[in-house]
């Protein structure tokens, strides 16, 4: 039986085991010692920290893997290139892991690559960080280089703040260095896509719902992309000008863009499918497993045969994924689903006593499910690690699935300990 790495073994990566199963693959979890869930599904495990490729390639020759994969965390990627690379798997090349890994040399191959992006100089102390405000107008984002979710990232209106915040970078991050970067003050976008052998499999702008904080965070994802008929070749210019900067092939491409008075600026890509709901908005969209495409892409079972599957795709997308409506059986590349995911979130602290929830299972309402339970300590909303859960709804169009969030939500309430 043939197996498949996986890096990572929280419940984001559980659909990736339970699919590698059901197509008859081996799993091999990946992870640093803890009670993760992936470890109770997996069929072997290592006990390995993800963010070390030498320590990751060696697990991967001990277990004789045959690919590897990961989705929604950032950790693996370099590990991912560096196993592909040195075992001659299908995958991102060592250089292009390194390069998704760090946000620094990722702006640099932005630069060479001609790719639309924000202002950005590297600091290594506050001698740097000195001279650098005097050259970028505020406000500005300070930003560590090899993390994910908002983490040691700070927006700052003015030197003090920033001075303020350059020690809480450096305190986060696991490098030497730190980014300055002009704030972009537009309106937040993503894009999901996948390459195989230099070919594009699918190119999905989305539009992202932000946590109202000072540093806005994504908690949810929508398609199709309100401005796709005005801005969506753009995007897709400026996600393909990314990806061949950093020399990306072989893997699913997430990537966070900006838009600000009709322009399209790049902040960040990387080689794996992205996390709040993504994989699951492109598979409704598309009426496919897109946790499949991810396994068969790393084994190298032709990934693109799902995508060309045309008539399954609408009929899935019409029925499986959204209950009992008309069959999609012409194959109109223009017939897909929208629909839209939330991250719920709390805006306090304290002990969870319980969450009522009055809503009706229905067909549109795809998923309404809840990571914590009764007694455990709820934080107010900073980054996902804070979430509570989650919902998934399609329909007709995107207003209709906006007007059903609007009603789901009404339907909770999060009552706490006093």
């Amino acid at each position: 039986m043939k197996k498949l790495m996986i890096l990572g073994a929280s419940y984001s990566q559980i659909p990736l085991y339970e699919t590698a199963s059901r197509l008859g693959i081996a799993t091999v979890a990946v992870s640093t010692p803890g009670d993760w869930p992936g470890f109770a599904v997996a069929d072997e495990c290592s006990y390995t920290d993800i963010s070390d490729p030498e320590a990751v390639l060696a697990a991967a020759r001990e277990h004789e893997i045959n690919g590897i994969a990961t989705c929604c965390l950032d950790a693996g990627i370099r590990s991912v290139g560096y196993v592909c690379e040195n075992m001659g798997l299908k995958g991102l090349s060592a250089n292009a892991g390194k390069l998704c890994s760090d946000k620094y040399l990722m702006k640099e191959a932005f630069l060479k690559g001609g790719v639309t992006c924000a202002r950005h100089i590297c600091i290594h102390n506050r001698a740097e960080l000195k001279e650098a405000v005097k050259v970028l107008n505020f406000p500005v984002i300070l930003k560590a280089v090899d993390l994910m979710g908002s983490r040691g990232i700070f927006r700052c209106d003015t030197k003090e703040e920033v001075f303020t915040h350059y020690a809480d970078t450096m305190n986060a991050t696991g490098k030497d260095y730190c980014l300055l970067e002009e704030f972009i003050e537009g309106t937040m976008l993503g894009c999901e896509a996948m390459l195989s052998k230099g070919k594009l499999l699918y190119c999905l702008p989305n539009n992202i719902e932000n946590y109202p904080a000072h540093v806005p965070t994504p908690i949810g994802h929508s398609v199709p992309y309100k401005k796709q008929d005005t801005l969506g070749e753009e995007v897709q210019k400026q996600v393909l000008l990314a990806i061949q900067a950093l020399g990306m092939d072989n893997c699913p491409v997430n990537c966070d863009l900006m838009e600000k008075d009709g322009k399209i600026y790049v902040i960040e890509i990387t080689g794996r499918a992205g996390g709040n709901c993504l994989p699951e908005m492109v598979g409704i969209y598309y009426g496919i497993d897109y946790y499949e495409a991810i396994v068969r892409l790393a084994m190298d079972m032709q990934a693109e045969e799902l995508f060309q599957d045309q008539k399954n795709r609408f009929q899935n997308a019409a029925q499986r994924k959204c209950g009992e409506r008309p069959e999609n059986t012409d194959g109109n590349l223009n017939r897909v689903t929208p629909n839209l995911s939330h991250i719920l979130t709390s805006d306090r602290d304290g002990i969870l006593k319980a969450i009522h929830n009055d809503n009706e299972a229905s067909p549109d309402l795809l998923d309404l499910s809840f990571n914590v339970e009764p007694g455990k300590e709820i934080r107010h909303y900073e980054n996902g690690r804070d979430r509570l859960g989650q919902v998934i709804i399609c329909g007709e169009t995107l207003d209709a699935c906006e007007q059903r969030l609007n009603e789901v939500l009404s339907k909770l309430n999060i009552e706490f300990i006093s």
